[in-house]
């Protein structure tokens, strides 16, 4: 149950350091703002497929949502911007986007520790 919390808490932490609502993440998820709210306070399991899709959305790794602290975490993947006001659809475009960004910089570490 901790784990549950803790993971809860990050949760929590990531949305609100890109402004968003329960409701905004929820309809992003597929599920409702009250699962959010679930998921934030510990009350509810988080299907590791859910966990993946909020990885996303954050621009961050599993491992940072399962941290015990994650203060260095969000400060790490701070955005210069917030995403208040963004749909759903951007969202979704901007959890892409992160994606391939983390894919680049992963490639490119790649290529230069091999040179």
């Amino acid at each position: 149950m901790e784990e549950r919390i803790t993971i809860g808490l990050n949760i929590k932490s990531f949305r609100e350091s890109m402004s968003l609502s329960q409701a905004e993440v929820g309809s992003f998820l597929g599920v409702t703002r009250e699962q959010v709210s679930y998921y934030e306070t510990g009350k509810r399991a988080i299907p590791l497929t859910v966990l993946e899709r909020l990885a996303e959305l954050f621009g961050i790794t599993l491992s940072d949502l399962l941290e015990a602290s994650p203060t260095e975490a969000v400060v790490r993947h701070a955005f210069a911007f917030r995403a208040e006001g963004f749909s759903t659809e951007d969202l979704h475009s901007l959890a892409s986007f992160q994606k391939i960004i983390r894919n680049y910089l992963k490639i490119d570490s790649l290529h230069a520790s091999h040179e």
